[in-house]
């Protein structure tokens, strides 16, 4: 026969004294009297059969019960409202929370989100712009736009389009520069983003793809891909470009790509969700779009010469 429990009432407010290790405080925080609150620990104690407070002058602490019961308590009220915020989410059309890395978020999904928001006005989007891989229950994120070669178990994922990378510049700067073989001499904007793929996609690797021997080694550094894009943007060198950070540049002529050898990199973006809530109407309705604005870039893969990085 199963263990009888006390009231939820009662073990929740155990769980914020022990918390506070104040009934004062607790008793605010659940906005109950002390009275009340004591009383409510008076009962969890009858029902357990000892104690789970020492009462001392000027404070409490617990007795070796009261910390056997803490953990569970703690995790149990923690679990219990995080079901709760999933079951909200269940019956929520009206918001959608998007993560997606930094460099995407700032060059490629920002400047689009307003012809997702004329075309969805009901739905209110949110944002968590992050390389961090956070949890969609824990984290309360519906959609993410994820890069890499990892494999989504348990989740819905669709891939949205394979990245690939080219010598990109200004137009001012590319007059310079009549033939790949002048890059030796040009400044080489280097992105340690992409640190983690196997095979590496580097400048070396696209000089040796390009048959013009090895890559000069010097030229500033940078963390993130969008800032090595605003370098290269500004005049201040040449960027090995991912399309899907440097499109709308392209698109526009702030930069150009005037050689058409391009790497195709060893991982690809893919929208992921859990699986079934891929139906829920504005999940339903942000994948459509995104699908649908993903297709306008295969313009300029179509004029490139894309090969697969060599192995190391």
């Amino acid at each position: 026969m199963a263990e009888r429990l006390p009231p939820l009432t009662a073990l929740r407010a155990f769980e914020a004294a022990a918390r506070h290790m104040s009934f004062a405080q607790a008793a605010a925080e659940l906005n109950v009297t002390p009275a009340a609150l004591s009383f409510q620990i008076k009962s969890l104690e009858e029902h357990l059969g000892q104690a789970v407070f020492r009462r001392l002058n000027r404070a409490v602490e617990l007795t070796e019960a009261g910390r056997a019961l803490l953990p569970g308590a703690s995790e149990g009220f923690a679990a219990l409202a995080q079901g709760w915020r999933a079951a909200r989410r269940v019956g929520d059309a009206a918001t959608l929370t998007v993560t997606a890395g930094p460099a995407f978020t700032a060059k490629w999904l920002a400047p689009r989100l307003f012809l997702f928001a004329q075309a969805n006005p009901k739905i209110e989007l949110r944002f968590s712009a992050t390389l961090r891989l956070l949890d969609f229950e824990r984290d309360e994120v519906d959609v993410a736009i994820r890069f890499g070669s990892g494999i989504d178990e348990g989740l819905f994922s669709l891939p949205l389009l394979d990245e690939w990378v080219t010598p990109m510049m200004s137009p001012k700067l590319a007059a310079r520069l009549a033939a790949p073989g002048d890059l030796k001499a040009a400044a080489l904007l280097h992105q340690d983003d992409t640190g983690f793929l196997d095979p590496p996609v580097t400048w070396e690797t696209w000089f040796n793809a390009a048959g013009i021997g090895a890559a000069p080694t010097g030229g500033p550094r940078f963390s993130q891909a969008d800032h090595a894009v605003d370098a290269a943007l500004a005049g201040a060198g040449v960027v090995l470009g991912r399309i899907s950070l440097t499109y709308g540049a392209l698109k526009d002529g702030a930069l150009v790509a005037p050689f058409r050898p391009a790497l195709r990199l060893p991982a690809q973006y893919r929208v992921v969700c859990p699986k079934g809530t891929e139906t829920r109407p504005q999940l339903r309705a942000f994948i459509k779009w995104i699908v649908a604005e993903t297709v306008e870039m295969q313009q300029f893969t179509a004029g490139m010469n894309i090969v697969d990085p060599a192995p190391r």
